[in-house]
């Protein structure tokens, strides 16, 4: 049975590694926090001490972290994976990264005899734990056709894009998307409260309304209750990061994001006002 290496015990890397342990693989598991994988060590998971040492025992290493400075120092920093990963091995990346540092890092693995799969992923965390993530992937065709088995357990949907970094382009683009909708749904129920609307009326209006995305639904009562999940499945902080990264594209090629880039300062005001929040809590914002 294939080892596979899972660097970074999030909502997302957790219930990635309980999905492969699940379909029978060796599953190598590093965190910064090793608490975060008892539970998982205690189903046969095998601990790391680094993600070098992960790694080198592995072909397939999965990583899923929060941001640019996370993957360089899960990959190239000082016992980062590529220390001991051998020829022909997977860089399967996750995360959702910069454009620039997916150029910029699967050149690297690509030096170095890696195969890089550009992956990252769209669903909640109970999706990974159960196999129905969407895999948004860009990569050499051939590379995908090897490692497709194995992304086919974690997933219920695999949308190839093209070349690496386009999978990576098309989050950006979905998740900058997602800010506007989540920002306007903001500054629409702020909108009712201070024109004195019902409020169980507007919610369940909005719910089934034209502009009901997956995103407003699920925001929708939070936003209107103010009742923020005290353990977010994305914060504040994160949306931020996203939309920056998402402006940064367009930017790169001179495409106008005006909307998006609203967006992106609604959710600075509310990452610096609370980075760990519920990302629901950019309401708190437009209701000063």
């Amino acid at each position: 049975m294939k080892k596979i290496a899972v660097l970074g015990l999030g909502k997302m890397g957790y219930g990635i590694a309980s999905r492969l342990l699940q379909c029978g693989y060796t599953v190598l598991v590093w965190n910064r926090s090793y608490s975060k994988a008892e539970e998982l060590i205690s189903r046969g998971a095998i601990w790391a001490e680094t993600p070098a040492l992960a790694a080198s025992e592995a072909s397939f290493i999965v990583s899923m972290v929060a941001d640019d400075e996370a993957s360089s120092a899960v990959w190239m920093g000082e016992f980062g994976a590529f220390e001991t990963l051998r020829p022909e091995s997977f860089v399967i990346e996750c995360s959702t990264l910069s454009a620039e540092h997916v150029a910029s890092i699967s050149t690297i693995a690509k030096e170095k005899g890696f195969r890089y799969i550009d992956c990252p992923v769209t669903g909640l965390p109970d999706a990974a734990a159960n196999g129905k993530l969407t895999l948004l992937v860009g990569a050499d065709v051939d590379h995908l056709e090897i490692v497709k088995p194995v992304l086919k357990d974690l997933s219920e949907n695999i949308r190839y894009f093209g070349a690496v970094g386009t999978g990576t382009a098309y989050k950006l683009i979905i998740n900058l998307m997602g800010a506007v909708q989540i920002a306007a749904l903001a500054e629409g129920l702020a909108l009712s409260d201070r024109l004195g609307m019902d409020r169980d009326t507007v919610i369940q209006a909005i719910e089934s309304s034209a502009a009901a995305s997956p995103q407003v639904i699920r925001y929708t009562r939070k936003m209107a209750e103010l009742t923020f999940s005290k353990d977010p499945l994305f914060t504040t902080s994160l949306r931020h990061k996203d939309a920056i990264y998402g402006l940064k594209l367009a930017e790169s090629v001179q495409s106008p994001v005006p909307l998006g880039k609203a967006a992106t300062l609604w959710f600075k005001a509310a990452s610096d006002a609370d980075p760990s929040l519920d990302e629901a809590a950019v309401i708190t914002m437009i209701n000063k």
